[in-house]
């Protein structure tokens, strides 16, 4: 029977949610606070952390680090408010399982729970040293499989991945968070001459700063307090392959220095140990922050940062390549449909606008969870807007449904000068036909994909292309 900590200082919801969880099997211990949660961790084991983001003595998300920090195996999952989105896929990076949002529905809290727990720990000796061991994740990390995609961008970004793949150039990937920055660099590596290596991600941001070194190179028995046994590092194991280092940012100084060793002599050496092993790996860096301002503040080597920069690939946010929002779309449908064990086969209409609507702050991490949330809950084939979280169907752009190109100039004359309607109702259509323009360019003239994203029927498409000779 799996062990589950619940967190929440909301009383009567946490007696609601441990009585739903004792109902379906689970054993259930509650608690209030970070500190008095930390308590009950250290004490007794257990397989599931199920805590709010906001507690009344710290965060879930410092919860999250302790926890992963001491207990790498225990599963977590965040709970928050919808206009905590941001924070939530942060947390997912530091290495919870999932999130889920308030106000929580039941089967999707049960169904999130099952999962997390069915994601066991494996335990493996090291190829290297049969008497150290290796916790490896069965998790994957990948929220759907690459999407080349049909706007300009992905076009851009493919031709670029394919340049750069059969090279050994170290790539720095940026982009904001859950922009795919791993699928991108699965792809480089699917595309080497390396794919038959490994491919190792390290999520920088997740690692234990003390144990950063121990973890990317490995040391020796006695090296430090805890070291029973020799370790692998996974610059070693991912030899003859491609090593990721996601948020690769968040690294220690130290470890940095060991890092621009490792690149420049293409040797590392474990922490305690003597000797130098040779390394044959292929780095490849990302990160959503500004590494060369962080280089100019003295947070991030500038001389590791020009090694890494060897080539830099640019992640797309979501709301900037709606043109491929339908791909994406399907690769989710059909994840959560065999995952979940459902069949539901595309979205309503009105679902449609909403998420050509939507900003996607969260970009595809966001999009992947939204619709395994729909899937859980629709009941037809379907899915309709009351599957959506109320914050995302009543959400209010600050933009236009155009997106007006970043060197329009407004047509508005300087004052005093003279404008008639006929000049203004002039500009207008110009503006009009460009964004059309731009529109079909970007979807490579796909005309329903058009439609959605300028919010017309394809009937009012198909009139303003023959008006303005778009054919």
């Amino acid at each position: 029977m799996a062990r589950i900590v619940l967190v929440e200082d909301d009383l009567t919801f946490s007696r609601i949610v441990k009585t739903f969880l004792e109902k379906n099997g689970f054993t259930v211990q509650t608690s209030t606070k970070v500190k008095e949660a930390q308590t009950i961790l250290g004490n007794e084991k257990f397989d599931l952390l199920i805590a709010d983001f906001r507690l009344p003595d710290g965060t879930g998300m410092e919860l999250l680090q302790w926890a992963k920090g001491k207990f790498p195996q225990l599963q977590v999952i965040l709970i928050t408010n919808y206009s905590d989105i941001r924070i939530a896929i942060k947390a997912m990076k530091l290495g919870a399982f999932e999130y889920i949002t308030k106000p929580i529905n039941p089967d999707e809290l049960l169904a999130t729970v099952r999962e997390s727990l069915a994601q066991k720990v494996q335990v493996q000796p090291s190829p290297s040293d049969q008497s150290s061991e290796k916790i490896e994740y069965i998790k994957s990390t990948s929220p759907s499989p690459y999407v080349i995609g049909d706007s300009l961008e992905a076009q851009k970004l493919e031709k670029h991945i394919q340049l750069v793949a059969p090279t050994d150039l170290s790539v720095l990937v940026l982009g904001e968070t859950g922009t795919g920055k791993e699928l991108i660099s699965k792809r480089i590596h699917e595309l080497s001459g390396r794919k038959n290596g490994p491919f190792i991600a390290i999520d920088c941001g997740a690692l234990p700063k003390e144990l950063a070194g121990s973890e990317l190179f490995g040391h020796v028995k006695g090296a430090f307090t805890g070291a029973l046994d020799n370790k692998t590092g996974h610059f070693e194991s991912a030899s003859g392959g491609t090593i990721f280092l996601d948020e690769v940012g968040n690294l220690s100084y130290d470890v940095q220095i060991q890092l621009l060793r490792a690149i420049q002599e293409r040797k590392i050496r474990k922490i305690g140990g003597n000797k130098e092993i040779e390394i044959d790996v292929r780095i490849i860096a990302a990160t959503n922050e500004n590494l060369l301002s962080q280089a100019g503040d003295g947070i991030f080597r500038e001389d590791l940062y020009h090694r890494l920069n060897e080539f830099t690939l640019h992640a797309t946010p979501l709301r900037n390549r709606k043109a491929d929002l339908e791909q994406f779309v399907k690769g989710f449908l059909a994840e959560s449909n065999q995952r979940l064990s459902k069949s539901v086969q595309g979205l309503q209409t009105d679902v449609w606008e909403v998420f050509y609507h939507y900003d996607w702050p969260g970009n595809l991490r966001e999009l992947r969870n939204i619709i395994k949330r729909a899937v859980l809950l629709s009941q037809g084939n379907l899915i309709e807007t009351d599957a959506l979280p109320a914050e995302l169907v009543n959400f209010q752009s600050h933009e236009s449904p155009f997106q007006v190109p970043a060197d329009y100039h407004s047509p508005l004359p300087a004052r005093g000068n003279s404008f008639s309607a006929g000049d203004y109702k002039s500009q207008f259509q110009e503006q009009e036909k460009e964004l059309i323009q731009k529109v079909l360019q970007d979807t490579r003239f796909n005309k329903s994909k058009t439609a959605k994203i300028l919010k017309m029927d394809r009937k009012t498409l198909y009139s303003k292309m023959e008006k303005y000779g778009l054919e």
